[in-house]
């Protein structure tokens, strides 16, 4: 039976004895409206839409690939077909980061179109149709599963280093937080993709990892309250943060818990269910995001106006006027040159609180 095949799939031993610490270094993001493929010889970190779900792929510098999650099923087309518009046909590492379907949907359309190098999963199984119908994909290619955990090297060259930061133990209570977390480093610049893991495995990162430090951090579990905990932002902090999130989905993520943690640390945050895909790219040195003219991102709202009592709202404010008596601010400086004030609970100095 596929699943019993699967708990007895042997660890993928790859143990260094490894420490880097990043130098400091100011990164600021240009926007360019470029094809990613004319980017060679750099590391390129696509944060694909897939909605209310998580899928990320990766070029590295070297030529090599990798692909965290596939979204839900209804999106694994929509994954195939992105890849294969940027050129690739080989996947040199799968990654399922946890046996959710938001997560792993999309991933056996992905098996049945490309070539797969290695396949990494955790220690976790799940009794549903989409998970056994990942085995058998991955069955049927005659791909071994790697079966993921902290301190696992991916990559390990010189100026580019990809490894696991998490799943720390096999005794979690909760899926989440077998989530497989990653971390890419190339020279001065950082990634973290979290996958869906919650505190339980932040506290272990905390206490398990050399050097979380990063510039880019891929917020866990939609932006939900569970995830991304005081300690854990504080020892990353992120210049950059990205959430993958469905608009107007039925769990209300992202939670204004995080929205607020967030705000305290002060990183910028970017959402797929306002701009789209998300795309960086890095030199080593500095960070491009390539910007899209879409609709998403030509509409975006950042504040909300009462046309009543001309005051303006963040877009999360708990007070927010009826639709009918709604205006539309794309920057605080619009709804102030409009006549409009600030609301005193949820803008404040030009911050969203």
């Amino acid at each position: 039976m596929v699943l019993k095949r699967y708990r007895f799939i042997s660890f993928l031993a790859v143990f260094l004895i490894f420490s880097m610490v990043l130098t400091g270094c100011t990164v600021e993001i240009a926007t360019k409206a470029e094809n990613p493929k004319d980017y060679k010889d750099k590391l390129i970190v696509h944060f694909i839409d897939v909605g209310q779900g998580d899928s990320t792929f990766i070029q590295f510098p070297n030529g090599e690939t990798s692909l965290i999650d596939g979204g839900s099923r209804q999106y694994g087309e929509r994954v195939v077909n992105y890849i294969k518009d940027l050129g690739i046909e080989k996947i040199d590492y799968l990654i399922g980061t946890h046996p959710h379907e938001d997560h792993i949907g999309g991933l056996p359309e992905v098996v049945r179109n490309f070539k797969i190098g290695k396949v990494y999963m955790p220690n976790r199984t799940a009794n549903t149709r989409i998970f056994e119908e990942l085995l058998l994909e991955v069955d049927s290619q005659d791909l071994k599963i790697h079966l993921a955990k902290a301190k696992d090297y991916i990559i390990d060259d010189e100026q580019l280093k990809y490894y696991i930061l998490a799943p720390n133990r096999d005794d979690y209570s909760e899926t989440n937080d077998f989530s497989i977390v990653t971390k890419i480093e190339y020279m001065k610049n950082s990634f973290i993709i979290a996958g869906d893991a919650e505190e339980s495995s932040e506290l272990d990162m905390i206490k398990n990892s050399t050097n979380l430090k990063s510039d880019v951090l891929r917020i866990a579990h939609h932006g939900g309250r569970t995830s991304s905990n005081e300690k854990f932002l504080e020892k990353v902090n992120p210049k950059y943060s990205i959430i993958s999130v469905g608009s107007d989905n039925s769990y209300g993520h992202p939670h204004r818990e995080t929205l607020n943690r967030l705000k305290e640390i002060d990183t910028y945050i970017m959402r797929t269910d306002e701009l789209g895909n998300i795309v960086l790219v890095s030199d080593g040195n500095e960070l491009t995001h390539l910007g899209e003219a879409t609709e998403k991102s030509s509409t975006q709202i950042e504040y909300l106006g009462n046309k009543n009592t001309k005051v303006y709202h963040s877009k999360d404010c708990n007070s927010l006027p009826k639709e009918e008596n709604q205006i539309i601010f794309k920057s605080m400086k619009e709804a102030e040159e409009n006549g409009y004030k600030p609301h005193d609970k949820c803008v404040k100095q030009g911050e969203i609180k």
